[in-house]
């Protein structure tokens, strides 16, 4: 029995209504069925990219019909929570199935990537698999220096590009010249015709930098686009939403591409399609930021025949899940090859065939950040801890004199001032010119203060009511309890996952990791004295 006809089996098991059992026994045997089926994987992952912008979702002004078509083929996750909002620690923790504080080095962005951090990707390879990249893949780390001999990704297929009068091409400076499908046509004609394969599609859209107005150059209308509340209603914002739309559309477009080849080779019903984000889209108070914009990532999943179509789950899920999830389905001893894992598997929900809630534990998931860019004196970070229920986020600040998007001004190596914003956890853009720009505003100053102000050491966000994070609960009297039960399960969960700002002998070792990019002066803080 080759390995396209082991999937159609094992798929087989587990779509069929089984009316003379219960529905749990349903799911069991629907869950047996798929551990161990060993199907293709295709992992597709845009670059800064918050939740609510596909249409799949009901954003209209956004154009996704692939991401659309796994939504409708498969399952729409609701929850899905990025384990940083930042790109590196993020992936890293795709990729271990930890959390980033669990990851030392690799859970920082630019920052070496310890050889110790066996991948899910190096399993599967171990087991059979055929495996790749193209794109973006477990980055940006310098994975050398610890004796890595390639991305912790795997082989990269990258050399295939759209020539410069390509007219399929890009249509808009910034948008990367890789050409995302022929790359993966060229890693898929290398494998074995029964071979499994895994491969990872990181498309580098919509990461900045942009080509300013070409959105409304594609034909789209500054009128469609929806303006979240924590960014003012202007032009320019209104401008900068739609290039970041377009960018999206192209991660899409080569998605489109990918499985469309699969279905003419006969292989996309025995694929796990996987899409989502690395970290929410790179505005002010979003990507660099524990709130909902930040952390809050699309993510749909499909498997012809194996999962019920149309469903759509509330459940809160993390990147740390999806290690086991895919070792499970890949050989069940797989992981011991790797450090121990905080995630869970998903094949419960894969196997589930319902909506709403399928899993009533875990009923929260984590996320952290640590240093982003060189934002402030002496490259130090902003630590932050996070939980996320259905309905709350609890944020804790742990260093809460500190400047959260940044230095405002940065000087030079000889300590003369720089011009110009600085604020370097935000990346630079139109959108934060303008609220810079405009920052003495009545209607835009609260907002450009939410953004870079210093803020409490508590928050609490009730996000069904305030999904944009404006108003923090924390010291609310209605919200005391809510607030202390998710302070002592975010805390409880830290010291149990071993984070050494909780536990460690060294709460500051992060600030030590060495930043493998360039870094910048800023004025010593009046703290720091």
């Amino acid at each position: 029995m080759n390995h396209n006809q082991i999937i159609k089996t094992a798929c087989c098991l587990v779509v069929p209504a089984l009316v003379l059992i219960s529905s749990c026994d349903q799911q069991r045997d629907r869950t047996a069925g798929l551990k161990g089926s060993r199907p293709n994987i295709l992992i597709a992952i845009s670059d800064d990219q918050s939740f609510p912008h596909c249409g799949a979702y009901g954003a209209d002004w956004v154009n996704t019909p692939a991401f659309d078509k796994i939504a409708e083929e498969g399952i729409l996750f609701m929850n899905c929570i990025a384990p940083s909002p930042g790109c590196a620690p993020s992936r890293s923790s795709l990729m271990t199935g930890r959390y980033p504080w669990q990851n030392e080095h690799a859970g920082q962005h630019q920052a070496e990537y310890p050889v110790k951090f066996v991948t899910f990707p190096d399993m599967l390879e171990k087991s059979g698999y055929h495996i790749g990249y193209t794109g973006k893949g477990c980055d940006p780390f310098n994975w050398k220096i610890s004796g890595r001999t390639r991305n912790p990704v795997g082989p990269a297929y990258n050399d295939i590009h759209y020539g410069d009068d390509s007219r399929d091409g890009p249509q808009a400076n910034g948008i990367s010249r890789n050409n995302y499908a022929e790359n993966f046509k060229a890693f898929y004609l290398e494998k074995n015709p029964d071979q499994p394969f895994f491969f990872w599609y990181g498309a580098f859209e919509p990461h900045r930098v942009y080509e300013q107005n070409s959105g409304i150059r594609s034909g789209k209308q500054r009128a469609e686009a929806v303006v979240p509340g924590f960014l003012p209603d202007a032009d320019t914002i209104r401008g900068d939403l739609l290039d970041y739309a377009l960018e999206i559309e192209w991660f899409d477009l080569h998605l489109q591409h990918m499985l469309e080849y699969l279905e003419a080779k006969g292989d996309l019903e025995n694929t796990l399609v996987m899409v989502t984000s690395d970290n929410g889209m790179p505005f002010p108070r979003a990507k660099a930021n524990t709130y909902e914009y930040g952390i809050h990532l699309p993510l749909a999943m499909a498997w012809p025949g194996c999962i019920v179509p149309g469903q759509i789950v509330e459940d809160p899920v993390s990147f740390v899940d999806f290690a086991p999830t895919i070792l499970e389905l890949a050989g069940s001893d797989l992981e011991m090859g790797m450090l121990p894992m905080s995630g869970k598997s998903l094949l419960n929900i894969l196997a589930s065939g319902e909506d709403g809630v399928v899993e009533r534990s875990p009923a929260a998931v984590y996320s952290s950040r640590e240093r982003h860019s060189s934002s402030r004196w002496n490259n130090l970070g902003y630590p932050q801890r996070a939980i996320r229920t259905r309905d709350f986020l609890f944020i804790l600040n742990l260093k809460p004199e500190r400047w959260p998007a940044g230095a405002p001004e940065r000087v030079d190596e000889n300590g003369n001032p720089e011009p110009g914003p600085a604020y370097h956890d935000i990346d630079g853009s139109p959108s934060l010119q303008y609220m810079y720009d405009h920052r003495a505003d009545d209607r835009v100053k609260p907002l450009f203060e939410r953004s870079t102000a210093i803020r409490p050491a508590v928050e609490l966000y009730d996000i069904i009511k305030d999904p944009y994070c404006l108003v923090n609960l924390a010291e609310d009297g209605q919200y005391q309890k809510i607030r202390e039960d998710l302070r002592r399960k975010l805390e409880a969960y830290l010291v149990e996952t071993g984070d050494p700002r909780m536990v460690g002998e060294d709460p500051d070792i992060f600030e030590s990791y060495i930043r493998y990019a360039g870094i910048r002066n800023f004025p010593k803080p009046d703290w720091a004295f």
